[in-house]
């Protein structure tokens, strides 16, 4: 989990009309959790209402051959409290791409699994 609080960006691993989807996303942990903002009515925002998802983050370093890769596996929700969505507003998460992102999706981390790749 420390690796992936390193990244700025990781993946979601959804699946949409019965198919794997994968998105990039920029992301905050919150203790274990994984949080993202989303736009209300995204496709994104619906696919991992109450699903299993995956998500994974990384860094490489081509020149050096060096690297890591976190995967984890859990439940996404929707923050549908407005006590909790006022909380996790005040977390250091700005949305890259443009256009409101105030829907909150939350993937708590039940399995964690990671590879380091290091110098030869």
């Amino acid at each position: 989990m420390a690796l992936l609080a390193t990244a700025p960006i990781g993946r979601i691993v959804f699946t949409d009309r019965a198919l794997p989807a994968v998105q990039p996303v920029n992301f905050v942990l919150d203790g274990t959790d994984i949080v993202i903002r989303a736009t209300v009515g995204s496709k994104l925002a619906a696919a991992t209402r109450r699903a299993v998802v995956a998500f994974e983050a990384d860094d490489f370093d081509p020149q050096g051959r060096t690297g890591w890769s976190v995967t984890v596996v859990g439940h996404a929700r929707a923050v549908d409290d407005p006590q909790e969505a006022a909380r996790l507003a005040g977390l250091p998460l700005t949305p890259w791409a443009p256009g409101e992102r105030d829907h909150f999706i939350v993937i708590a981390a039940e399995q964690v699994s990671g590879r380091r790749i290091t110098g030869s």
